[in-house]
């Protein structure tokens, strides 16, 4: 029965942690844009890289390469360059969201496995069997706005494996699809790599708090007491007729612990765990919850339960300290 778990690496210390606690594949960037995590910090360059795979490789886990961002006419080179270095170096797997960037790997490296990004915003079969089709992809990464019940009726329909998001942080809009940070700072996560990007973000202490912008758009008021998080022109609080709130989306982490003896019956074949610009404990800790509970709907879906020790845990790591079923609960549906 596969279902895998699909974990976030960072860095190498991150990518140890996830191997080390259970792992059944690490997904990584490399250091620059052709990745939707380029944070300063973040990733690997080609000799980390060689030794983060050597690693997981020698430990039996996959090592998959986010390629996930959509490259530019004068700058395409360098995604060109790095699906040649993702080759040489021996990764498992590309997950790619840009249809030329897809031909460019398919036809250089036919034997080269190819994902489909979330990035790539394919909410219905057709859309994944298309990039099947045309591409061969052998997994599709669903966005995070489907139904369970949407999610059966695709994996019914395709023979392409599925993977979804199982844990970590939430966005109000359909993945790929964002334009909110390219208004505010004239740069877009789908081509640079950063939503927020942090030359655009300030900080500042005022009598009434902490303040926090992004290009000089003031997103968020944190008062003495009060975690501020990374701002993100989606999660701000704004005054909207007279009052004061998470007028877009509350900080919060998608939490489907309990929805895996389900993901089990439809067929999925990997879940995803989000946070690649997490620490390396947070990778440690979500990994060896998701390990644990993952091999206990293996043995006996039929009376798994979330033990409650794990849905702390997982509490304890969300944004907010709060956690959803996100979109995969709709009662009504």
């Amino acid at each position: 029965m596969s279902l895998e778990l699909v974990c976030p690496a960072g860095n190498l210390p991150a990518l140890k942690a996830a191997v080390d606690n259970g792992a059944d594949c690490v997904y990584m960037g490399f250091r620059n844009s052709t990745n939707a995590r380029a944070f300063a910090g973040l990733n690997f360059d080609n000799e980390t890289a060689k030794q983060g795979i050597r690693y997981a490789h020698d430990r039996s886990c996959k090592v998959l390469l986010a390629l996930n961002t959509y490259p530019q006419t004068a700058e395409s080179h360098i995604w060109k360059q790095a699906v040649d270095d993702a080759a040489e170096l021996g990764i498992d797997a590309l997950i790619l969201a840009d249809l030329g960037l897809m031909r460019y790997a398919s036809r250089t490296y036919p034997d080269l496995r190819l994902h489909l990004s979330v990035q790539g915003s394919a909410t219905n079969y057709e859309a994944i069997n298309f990039y099947y089709e045309h591409f061969d992809i052998q997994r599709a990464v669903l966005p995070r706005v489907l139904s369970l019940a949407q999610v059966e009726n695709v994996v019914k329909n395709t023979s392409v494996e599925i993977e979804l998001f199982g844990f970590g942080g939430l966005c109000v809009m359909v993945e790929g699809r964002c334009i909110l940070s390219s208004y505010a700072t004239g740069e877009s996560p789908n081509t640079a790599g950063v939503c927020s990007p942090a030359k655009a973000v300030r900080w500042q202490q005022t009598p009434n708090g902490l303040e926090s912008r992004l290009n000089g758009v003031l997103l968020d008021k944190y008062s003495a007491n009060e975690n501020a998080g990374y701002p993100t022109l989606c999660k701000g609080r704004f005054e909207v007729e007279d009052e004061i709130y998470y007028a877009l989306e509350e900080p919060t982490s998608l939490n489907t612990l309990e929805l895996i003896p389900d993901m089990l019956r439809i067929g999925i074949s990997a879940i995803k765990i989000e946070g690649r610009q997490r620490s390396p404990v947070y990778v440690e800790q979500v990994t060896r919850v998701w390990r644990a509970a993952i091999d206990a709907a293996k043995q006996d879906a039929a009376h798994y339960v979330a033990k409650e020790d794990w849905m702390t845990q997982l509490g304890k790591l969300s944004e907010g300290q709060q956690h959803t079923l996100g979109a995969y609960y709709r009662p009504w549906k």
